[in-house]
This record gives structure tokens, C-alpha cells and sequence, in this order.
């Protein structure tokens, strides 16, 4: 394993490329490629890649770029891509066609604000407009777990169990563009990693209708296997983690991350590199004696209630940040612990707007956030902060 500084971008590309290289006994490996801001640096790294058994295939969008993943997991080969924004809503169609034809194609969704207006800068409401899409979502706060999480989301869209594909964003510039020293994987690990990636349902030189006309209790019967794949994500997720430690002498975070909510009285939810900044807020605070905590989300799809409780423990008081925003609604992580807490009646959760359109998420913010917090009687309305006048 090698010591490495390099962007985001150019770690993602890197371990995209050595996880279809670990394919070249079997199938090998295909990548739809089309560029676009913040994300064009991954498919320009994949295009200079020399795989023994794979091609980088440009196309003329997003929506050609998703339907090359799909036929090249049709026919077995390990499948990735990248894209962003509205590459990523040119994509959707494609997107879901490629769950529901429980194909483990693995994206890189390089966070970007949606437009118009248009706006290159950070912002979840591209990667979580997916959230009903039928794919797995890993959201990561630094370049080491972008690295660490693109080979674990091969590991467990792959298996038997699972077989839906899997998103994993990062943070656009603050991540994609950013340089920091990572340990990069050395191919011969990503091999004992990864093994043979085979699509069971593959096709096989003869004639055969995929994703044909279908009766209603026969869609029924698709979204309720769905349903049942998604619930052995944690499982496999688990048995991931277990043999990533074996191979590369670390573990990454599972689905979440819980951190001083032992004893905590108030906790902040966040995910991406929001989470960093909130953990040096919550060290200081603890360390003045203020009984605050954290819980780091990464795991969006499924979505871990269980863990969420576990996590939460004898805290009263939980705020979300959101840089996010499902309209007439809220934020959309506040929204699904909303549902995870409907039986904790004793705790008051608060929404936060943080961040929309790549503003900055800063210490003094987040002291604001868990003073008003912490002087709360009773929830309110999604809090807007950094609005301007």
C-alpha cells in the first residue's frame, strides 16, 4: 500500500480503475464515460487506464454513459461511472432501469448543486434525488473513505444477496478538487479484495427479452425482492467491512458512526465533510464539559433506522444538518429520522438547512446550531440558516 497525495477525483478514478482491472479473469470491466463539472477529472483518469480486459467507452451524454454500464453488466463485465448534477438527472432513467434490472453497477456522484440557476459548488439534492431509485448510497467525508468505500460498495453490490448497484458521493471541490495523503491499494490487494464479479443472470449468446411487459403482482413480486435485498445490506455490509480489515489492516466506518453519544444530552446529525468540521465542535464542547455529541451518517440506502436508535441513546435534544432540500418539506435525512425516532416521543428533533448551493458549513455555524438547540422547549419548522436578507 502506498502513501499517495492526490484530489478526490484522482483517488476515485485510480480505485475505479484497479477494481476492473481485479476483474480480468472473468468478465473484465466497462465504463460509460461523459464529463462533467465536478466530476470530469474520475472518467479522464479511467480513459488513461490500461485494462487487460476492459474499455472505457465515450458517448455523446449521461443517459448513453449509464446505458453502456448497464449492457456491459448484462453481460458480466464489472461496470462503473461517475457523473453529477444535472448529468445526474439526464441520467435517471437509466439509473432505474439499472436497479430494477439488479445490475451492481457502482457511481461516483460527485455532489453539485442542481440547476438552474446554475451553481458548480456542493450540494446533496442531485445524489438524494435518487433516494427511491433502488440503489445503494454511501455518502463519504474524506478522500481515505472515498477510497475505502468505492472498493466496499463493489463488495456488497456484488453479492448474491444484494445484486441492486451502488452510489457513492463525495463532497464536489471540497473533496473532488482537494489534495490529501491517502492509502492508496495496491492492485494485488483490490484482487484478494474483490472477487470475480459474476452477474448471475447474465446474458448468454441466446436470444432473450430483458426488462419485458410484466403483470401487476409480477411488479409486485420485483419491488417486494427489492425490499428483501436492501434488508440484507447490513449483513453483507458487515461481512465487507470484516474481510476490508483482513486485507488492508483497517476498518472503514459502517453505516454510520456514533461519537460521545454515551452520555449525551444534545446531538448533531451529519454527513460528508460537514461531519468533519461538526467533530472538532463537538471535541471543544466536550472538552468545556458540555455533554454534546455526534453522529456521523453514511450509509442513505438502505436507510439504518436500528442503528439510528441505538446511536441516539438518552439524548433528548437531536438536530439534523441537511444541505439538502426536498421542497414543501424539509431536509431529507431529517425526514427519514423523523420516521426512525416516530416512537421516541421524548426526544425533540430539530431540522437544519445548512450549506445549499456549496456555502460554507463553519464552526461558528455550528456553535450557533447546537446554542439554539440546546435552548429548544419544542421542535419547529426546518430552520433556514445563512439565508441571506
Amino acid at each position: 500500500m502506498a502513501r499517495v497525495l492526490d484530489t478526490g477525483n484522482h483517488f476515485a478514478g485510480d480505485v475505479l480503475a484497479l477494481a476492473g482491472e481485479a476483474n480480468r479473469g472473468a468478465r473484465g470491466a466497462i465504463c460509460g464515460a461523459y464529463p462533467i463539472t465536478p466530476q470530469t477529472e474520475i472518467v479522464e483518469i479511467l480513459r488513461d487506464f490500461q485494462f487487460t480486459k476492459g474499455r472505457v467507452v465515450p458517448v455523446e451524454s449521461e443517459h448513453s454513459a449509464m446505458a453502456v454500464c448497464i449492457g456491459g453488466s448484462l453481460a458480466g463485465a464489472r461496470s462503473f461511472t461517475a457523473s453529477s448534477s444535472n448529468g445526474l438527472a439526464y441520467m435517471v432513467e437509466n439509473i432505474f432501469a439499472a436497479a430494477y434490472y439488479r445490475l451492481p453497477i457502482v457511481l461516483i456522484g460527485v455532489n453539485r448543486t442542481l440547476g438552474p440557476p446554475w451553481n458548480i459548488w456542493t450540494d446533496q439534492g442531485d445524489t438524494l434525488m435518487l433516494r427511491d431509485a433502488a440503489w445503494l448510497q454511501f455518502y463519504t467525508e474524506s478522500h481515505q473513505e472515498l477510497v475505502d468505500t468505492i472498493l466496499v460498495a463493489f463488495r456488497v453490490a456484488e453479492d448474491r444477496r444484494v445484486l441492486l448497484p451502488a452510489l457513492v458521493a463525495e463532497d464536489g471541490f471540497v473533496v473532488s478538487h482537494t489534495q490529501m495523503v491517502v492509502d492508496l491499494p495496491e492492485q494485488e490487494q483490490v484482487d484478494r479484495y474483490l472477487p470475480p464479479c459474476n452477474v448471475p443472470h447474465r446474458l448468454r449468446g441466446k436470444g432473450v427479452t430483458v426488462g419485458g411487459m410484466t403483470f401487476p403482482h409480477e411488479t409486485e413480486k420485483h419491488r417486494w425482492e427489492i425490499q428483501q435485498a436492501m434488508e440484507r445490506v447490513p449483513e453483507v455490509l458487515a461481512e465487507a467491512l470484516d474481510e476490508f480489515e483482513k486485507v488492508f489492516g483497517r476498518r472503514p466506518h459502517g453505516a454510520l458512526s456514533a461519537e460521545h453519544t454515551e452520555d449525551a444530552e444534545v446531538i448533531l446529525v451529519a454527513c460528508n465533510t460537514m461531519a468533519r468540521t461538526l467533530r472538532r465542535a463537538v471535541q471543544r464542547r466536550r472538552a468545556e464539559g458540555q455533554k454534546v455529541g455526534m453522529i456521523k451518517a453514511k450509509l442513505f440506502r438502505p436507510f439504518p433506522r436500528k442503528e439510528f436508535l441505538r446511536a441516539i441513546g438518552p439524548a433528548k435534544r437531536v438536530g439534523v444538518l441537511d444541505r439538502n432540500h426536498s421542497p414543501g418539506s424539509g431536509g431529507i435525512f431529517w425526514n427519514e429520522i423523523a420516521a426512525t425516532l416516530q416512537g421516541r416521543s421524548d426526544v425533540l428533533l430539530q431540522d437544519y438547512l445548512v450549506g445549499l448551493g456549496g456555502g460554507d458549513v463553519t464552526p461558528e455555524l455550528i456553535d450557533e446550531i447546537f446554542d439554539d438547540l440546546a435552548a429548544r422547549n419544542q421542535a419547529a419548522d426546518p430552520v433556514w440558516k445563512e439565508v441571506p436578507a
